[in-house]
């Protein structure tokens, strides 16, 4: 018989030890914390495409370890801090988690394990937990991977004067010459 599982209240250990996968696709409207790092607003067909697979894997002499690979992607406009214009960036999400049952295991693992390590509660909410990897997926500093399509203004204190600035040190020299040419 096959369980059906609830992303947004997933029994992570039952999940995994049915070997579960679900996927799906969330709309990006549905997601308010990763929107408040975006610009615009999304469109009705931008979503997140996801795929999640729990797992058990055998220890010699212990417990399985209950593990959960987290798939993502998405598109989202960011504005360019080169350019300041809109500009699409994808965002691709690739995690695995480690459950563990205490807070104390949790810490140990962490220090060590390059994967991330959770404790396990009686359920995850995989949307949340999709979207908290979805901002930390965000380029600290968005800007277009090629030149910017729009040429950069340029200041009008940068522009180039047709008059060649004056030399500080003209005046000193009119002063010299001037004390020479006094009689006094």
């Amino acid at each position: 018989m096959s369980e059906r599982f609830d992303p947004r209240a997933l029994p992570v250990q039952a999940f995994c030890k049915a070997a579960a996968a679900l996927s799906g696709a969330w709309p990006l409207a549905g997601m308010p914390r990763l929107l408040d790092s975006v610009q615009g607003v999304p469109g009705a067909d931008d979503a997140v495409d996801w795929v999640a697979d729990g797992s058990l894997r055998p220890v010699t002499g212990g417990e399985a370890e209950i593990w959960l690979h987290l798939r993502a992607r998405a598109t989202v406009t960011l504005q360019c801090q080169r350019c300041l214009q809109a500009m699409q960036q994808p965002l691709q999400v690739d995690r695995r988690f480690r459950f563990v049952r205490t807070e104390a295991q949790a810490e140990q693992l962490d220090e060590i394990a390059e994967d991330d390590v959770l404790v396990l509660a009686p359920t995850l909410n995989l949307h949340e937990l999709l979207e908290d990897e979805l901002i930390l997926a965000l380029p600290i500093v968005p800007r277009h991977e090629e030149p910017c399509p729009v040429p950069l203004p340029m200041p009008v204190d940068d522009l180039p004067d047709d008059e060649p600035e004056p030399n500080p040190f003209a005046a000193l020299a009119a002063l010299r010459t001037g004390r020479r040419n006094d009689p006094s």
